[in-house]
């Protein structure tokens, strides 16, 4: 046990919880919170969550990964591997099995166990109100990105890896040899799994100049062997070591990154968890209650950057942060004010909740989850927002006999390729690339006058499903040959006034397989 850890456990609460511990609070909080508000929240909302259940649906159905595009005719046969499709997998295995509260309840689940390990992580580290407020910040940097979609087991699994590396270093040790399959998951699971080898090496680091001295070449060995093993470990794939680079491709593709919502910056005219997580930060550190490791400081500042340039990093910054920030917050609280002081004068309720739980409030704990869970399977009431599911829109086209290939809105991929219709562009940026999506964006928002015209007919586009407001929208009232069939607050639809003939079901192009989906 460290000074830290001693001082914090050298006033033993007396008060009885009935074995109930924060982590368990937390982890109960969190799964209520979620499955009671998620029918008002964006949990459902992410127009990718389609396209990834349609892909983890076709693995099952040929029990192989497909090595071309099976759902565009944009990019029909192009090479593309579901570089998480292992997530994929498990999104449609549940999607099939409880529909789309089977969904929910799996985030929810994932999302308060995540916030559970991390607060028994703090615990360990510093009183209670602290760990809670690194907890509670936490969750809310991560509720913005809180989406039925692969990046949900990322966020568990980056928590067990950077706990498990920051526990190794602090108690200099050997990193467990538990994490390499860990590692070998979370390549099958989420992309993420990069990011996790790059602050593996920047632990490995700061780890190694703990050990004294004399002991600092031997610690370095060992920790590099681990974090090549750990790189071997992210090659278990069916990618191979292709997928170390997927990452770095996605990042590669400026034009990409300027134009989809999530990777623009966040817009601090808005609230923002993060404005209130750094002004705190700032508030510490010039109060001089803070002093970080020099490569600790390099990786959170490395964060910082990241979420300010990208908003979808946000939920990343606040995951991994508190791990980092936990013992040099403690140990300088304690250095300045007296070992221990803190907690005697904490509320003792506050202290006593710190304690592991005891087997029988775990078990309760369960059951009340069990019973509120299958509550919530048995309503079935989580359902996608309709104000972001074009589902009448496609009606209407069908009723009206659209045939061909669609043109279809980029939000719009997804739902299209759920119900068996090939698209022209979706969620898959890294697939479609740069080239088209510009061409896609330079049409559809009418940036050149015959850029809309040069694509419908390069593509023999024979119908359109485009967002009320889209530039192209408007002209295709006007053009010749085209006309509107369906308009609402989701979508609107035009066709071209040759487009006469029924709507085939599956297997030719353009056809409209009407039969809802899991």
């Amino acid at each position: 046990m460290s000074a830290v850890e001693s001082a914090l456990n050298s006033a033993p609460s007396t008060m009885r919880t009935f074995g109930i511990s924060w982590p368990l609070v937390v982890a109960l909080l969190a799964l209520v919170g979620v499955l009671g508000s998620a029918r008002f929240n964006s949990v459902l909302a992410d127009p990718d969550t389609y396209w990834h259940l349609a892909a983890g649906r076709w693995i099952l159905e040929h029990n192989a990964l497909p090595r071309s595009d099976p759902f565009s005719y944009s990019m029909s046969g192009a090479p593309w591997t579901p570089h998480e499709w292992l997530s994929q997998v498990v999104l449609a295995v549940v999607n099939h099995s409880a529909n789309w509260t089977g969904l929910v309840v799996l985030v929810a689940l994932v999302f308060s166990g995540t916030l559970a390990y991390m607060t028994r992580f703090l615990l360990k580290r510093m009183e209670p109100v602290y760990a809670l407020l690194f907890t509670a910040l936490a969750a809310g940097m991560m509720m913005g990105h809180l989406l039925v979609r692969p990046h949900i087991f990322g966020w568990f699994l980056m928590a067990v890896w950077i706990g498990a590396l920051v526990d190794a270093g602090e108690e200099q040790r050997e990193p467990p040899w538990w994490t390499f399959g860990l590692m070998a998951l979370w390549a099958n699971l989420h992309s993420s799994f990069f990011l996790g080898l790059a602050l593996g090496g920047g632990l490995a680091a700061d780890a190694v100049l703990r050990f004294p001295a004399q002991l600092r070449f031997g610690a370095a060995r060992r920790w590099a062997i681990f974090i090549g093993l750990a790189v071997l470990a992210a090659m278990i794939t069916p990618s191979g070591w292709k997928g170390l680079l997927f990452p770095l491709e996605v990042m590669g593709m400026p034009f990409s990154l300027d134009v989809i919502q999530e990777w623009h910056s966040p817009d601090f005219h808005k609230p923002q968890v993060l404005e209130l997580w750094l002004l705190l930060l700032l508030a510490v550190a010039c109060l001089g209650r803070l002093r970080l490791p020099v490569l600790r400081l390099i990786v959170v500042l490395g964060l910082v950057h990241l979420s300010l340039k990208h908003q979808r990093h946000i939920a990343i910054l606040g995951l991994i942060t508190p791990f980092l920030l936990a013992l040099p917050f403690a140990a300088s609280r304690l250095s300045s004010k007296g070992r221990g002081h803190d907690v005697e004068g904490l509320d003792r309720v506050f202290e006593a909740l710190a304690a592991p739980a005891t087997r029988s409030a775990t078990l309760v704990a369960a059951s009340v989850s069990v019973l509120l869970i299958g509550v919530s399977l048995h309503l079935g009431r989580f359902e996608p927002p309709p104000d972001k599911t074009p589902a009448r829109a496609l009606e209407a086209a069908n009723n009206a006999g659209a045939m061909g290939p669609v043109l279809n809105s980029y939000n719009f991929g997804g739902y299209l390729i759920y119900r068996g219709v090939p698209v022209f562009i979706d969620g898959r940026s890294d697939m479609y690339g740069d080239a088209l999506l510009k061409r896609y964006v330079d049409a559809v928002g009418l940036s050149e006058l015959d850029a809309l015209p040069r694509l419908l007919a390069d593509y023999h586009i024979g119908w359109t499903l485009l967002e009320p407001g889209t530039p192209a929208a408007t002209l295709l009232d006007h053009l010749p040959g085209w006309r509107r069939v369906h308009a609402d607050t989701v979508a609107v639809v035009h066709v071209r006034n040759e487009s006469a003939a029924p709507l085939m079901r599956r297997g030719g192009e353009g056809a409209l397989p009407l039969s809802r989906g899991n």
